[in-house]
């Protein structure tokens, strides 16, 4: 083992984000997978799990702080909310650095996150040291960091053109509108009726089109890339019939002087020296197939004169960039490393 590399750990290895996270942790040229946990399939071998690393020798273990500690220098947890402050207090206390797949730090207000999650934040204190883990904003923050809140996956798609433009000043914080459409491997691997086959597959629809959980982090990004105390939007996800992958349109009211080649050339500016942000030229659009498997955030731009809405068209790759992929990339930072390390 390279003298460069790092202890790495999954908690929570066993779902479609711990499954992506071990397909980028076991290529990364840094990084040393030492230890992944599931309740379920402790004490299995990987390779039972997970067909594909049959190879690997890895065996998943009973999540235990202790036993997690003693194993890692650097733990993702790729939990469902609610569960990952347990196991984020007692690491941080033990001086692991913690990047976290879940909700439970992203939102910075503990009020805002009981409303929308419907409970008691169980470590509110932490909120205010969790860094949210957009590199292409919060890079320098990430870099110094122990708790790495991981944005959502909508969020990203989202947060990446819609910020840069709001800073610029090119467009104003009202009448914002984001319609998304995503994957089904999104909802998580669960067993439930409106994810299997029959239910998903030649069917489009719309899902949590009021007070979905992600809208407050994506308000709460906007809100500081606008200079405003409080930003409201309208967001519509919708589910459709692919495994994975993430298109958004976001229609944003233009400032006079707006149109797709000053948005184009706000966007080249805020992103060309960006590893993981595709802008595209004038008049194309961003296509999920382009950037399924990859960590990479394609971004498009239309401009409507009759109705004076600029037309953002973005995509990714829910469970990379939204999810495995952006975590890596925080970890890569955060580390030292290039930020590219194991994502290209």
């Amino acid at each position: 083992m390279s003298e460069k590399k790092i202890r790495v750990g999954i908690v929570g290895a066993s779902g479609y984000s711990g499954e992506e996270l071990l397909r980028l942790l076991l290529r990364h040229p840094y990084a040393e997978l030492t230890c992944i946990t599931s309740r379920q399939n402790a004490g299995k071998p990987v390779g039972n799990v997970f067909p594909r690393y049959m190879e690997c020798p890895l065996q998943f273990i009973a999540p235990d702080a202790d036993a997690i500690a003693s194993l890692c220098d650097y733990v993702f947890l790729a939990l469902p909310h609610g569960l990952a402050t347990e196991f984020a207090i007692p690491l941080l206390q033990k001086g692991l650095k913690v990047l976290d797949i879940s909700a439970d730090f992203r939102i910075r207000d503990p009020e805002i996150y009981a409303k929308y999650y419907k409970e008691t934040h169980p470590a509110p204190e932490l909120l205010k040291e969790a860094v949210y883990g957009l590199p292409e904003v919060y890079r320098k923050q990430i870099a110094q960091a122990s708790l790495i809140a991981c944005p959502g996956c909508y969020p990203t798609s989202i947060l990446l053109p819609g910020t840069a433009l709001l800073r610029a000043g090119l467009v104003t914080a009202q009448r914002i509108e984001a319609i998304s459409l995503s994957g089904v491997s999104g909802a998580g691997r669960k067993v439930a009726d409106a994810y299997i086959f029959p239910e998903c597959n030649e069917s489009v629809r719309p899902y949590g089109i009021v007070g979905h959980r992600h809208l407050p982090e994506i308000e709460q990004e906007l809100a500081v890339a606008a200079g405003l105390p409080s930003v409201v939007i309208n967001f519509i996800p919708h589910l459709i019939p692919v495994n994975r992958g993430i298109h958004t349109c976001l229609m944003l009211e233009a400032k006079e002087g707006c149109n797709a080649d000053t948005a184009l050339e706000c966007l080249h500016a805020a992103y060309d020296a960006e590893p993981f942000v595709r802008v595209l030229p004038k008049g194309a659009l961003a296509d999920t197939k382009h950037v399924t498997m990859t960590n990479m955030c394609e971004i498009g731009v239309a401009y409507d004169e009759r109705t004076n809405r600029l037309i953002v068209s973005s995509a990714i790759d829910n469970l990379t960039k939204g999810a495995a992929g952006q975590a890596v990339q925080d970890m890569n930072i955060l580390a030292g490393f290039e930020e590219t390390a194991g994502l290209l």
